[in-house]
């Protein structure tokens, strides 16, 4: 039993890379009686259950191409119960995404990931080239450098939904321009100015873009959108800075001859995150044409089990036109989050909706899961 043990050992050590020589070990060691032909299918058996248990366990695995690349991706599956009368409670998969990353030298790397949900559509598609830390370039389509959860991957964010402000002015579902993923067409410089006892003291993200999102060419004006995002650190897990953003809208009636009517944004935030206790927030205000808005939000979560089991909860406010009476809206979000594992997840929560004017019961309850590799 040991010799079948250790055999079975053996085959799944090297068995991956040399399965023809493993299968002519034991070839040779039955024509030497050595061990019996079921001897020699059950050490095949056993390496293979063996093999089984270990892939499962393992965290990565190689692709085979022409070079060393990561190739991840991600479901999240979402369940919705409306209370407004007129909406339809259901299931959708609300994101399906495949992410491939890559090294084609130690100072450039590359990336490209897909959606499909819906339809098929490029997310992003850009190469980065690494000088130094203080000093990196990023070409291609990629997401702006504005607001910290826009920046923050949807399959890390801490609740189901981004917030109102984000949505509306960070060239998501809301914004004038469409839903563009919050990403964009363009060129960015990036990197870290300074650092204190090894943490990034100050970054910088500062960009040009053409303004009209995801694998859009700029058919609005020929100026193009600038964007900037400055992130100070001065202690562990706290964080503190702001962006801006100017660009050009695609409008009917320019406001300046030959452009369309400006898009403007200003933020700031902070981000205080230990291992258990986090609390976020974000103010953005911005301008379409004549048309002034704003919102903030604040968020606050904690773990009840370390890494697994976390409680949170948000204030969230949006403004769509600072100049009109009884148009803003608010959202009170309750919920938690369960992570079976770093690839698996379970999210639930409900949100309380307020509308200054008309009064609609519009409360609405999520749960998403959301799966990995």
């Amino acid at each position: 039993m040991k010799l079948l043990f250790s055999l079975s050992f053996f085959l799944v050590i090297f068995g991956e890379s040399f399965s023809q020589s493993s299968n002519d070990i034991l070839n040779l060691l039955i024509s030497n009686k050595t061990v019996s032909q079921s001897q020699a299918d059950s050490v095949r058996a056993e390496a293979a259950l063996i093999q089984q248990q270990t892939d499962a366990a393992r965290k990565s695995f190689f692709v085979s191409a022409a070079r060393l690349m990561q190739l991840s991706g991600y479901s999240q599956i979402r369940f919705q119960s409306f209370q407004e009368t007129g909406k339809k409670d259901g299931f959708d998969v609300r994101r399906a995404r495949l992410d491939l990353k890559g090294n084609v030298t130690p100072w450039f790397s590359y990336r490209v990931q897909t959606d499909f949900a819906e339809k098929p559509k490029m997310i992003d598609a850009y190469g980065e080239i690494k000088i130094a830390d203080y000093f990196s370039i990023t070409a291609g389509q990629f997401k702006i450098p504005f607001s910290m959860e826009n920046l923050a991957s949807s399959n890390k964010l801490e609740m189901i939904d981004r917030s109102q402000v984000v949505e509306a002015l960070v060239a998501r579902s809301k914004d004038v321009i469409g839903n563009q993923n919050g990403r964009d067409v363009g060129v960015q410089v990036s990197g870290t100015i300074l650092k204190l006892n090894d943490l990034p003291f100050a970054e910088y993200r500062i960009g040009i873009f053409n303004g009209s999102g995801i694998n859009i060419a700029d058919t609005a004006n020929g100026a193009k959108d600038i964007a900037g995002r400055l992130i100070f650190t001065p202690l562990k897990g706290f964080s503190i800075g702001g962006s801006i953003y100017n660009g050009w809208d695609k409008a009917i009636k320019p406001d300046i001859p030959g452009k369309s009517q400006v898009r403007n944004r200003t933020g700031i935030e902070f981000s205080y995150v230990t291992s258990l206790f986090s609390l976020k927030g974000e103010y953005i205000s911005g301008k379409d044409g004549k048309t002034g808005r704003s919102g903030w939000y604040i968020q606050s979560g904690y773990f009840i089990i370390p890494q697994k089991l976390q409680i949170l909860g948000k204030y969230d406010t949006y403004d769509p036109n600072t100049s009109s009476p009884d148009n803003i809206s608010i959202n009170y979000v309750f919920g938690g989050n369960y992570n079976f594992n770093s690839w698996s997840r379970l999210q639930a929560f409900y949100t309380i909706r307020k509308e200054e004017g008309t009064s609609v019961n519009n409360n609405y309850f999520s749960i998403q899961y959301q799966i990995g590799f």
